[in-house]
């Protein structure tokens, strides 16, 4: 994967865990090293290696909670 967004974008990372299952972190876009992407999720801060990334795109913020 060679193309990111820039940092500070909101984005949905779909990448392969050791064990071969394909995961997804959608957060905040901190950094995207040569080696390693970082994203700033409802999970903490995911350090992604960038060999295991499939797929990542920017994605919309969320949508405003809903009223009662």
């Amino acid at each position: 994967m060679s193309s990111l967004p820039e940092p500070g974008t909101r984005v949905v990372v779909r990448y392969l865990l050791p064990d071969g299952r394909a995961t997804d972190a959608l957060g905040e876009l901190m950094s995207a090293e040569s080696d390693v992407v970082v994203v700033d999720g409802k999970r903490g801060m995911e350090r992604i290696p960038r060999g295991a990334i499939i797929a990542a795109k920017a994605v919309p913020p969320p949508p405003e909670p809903r009223r009662r």
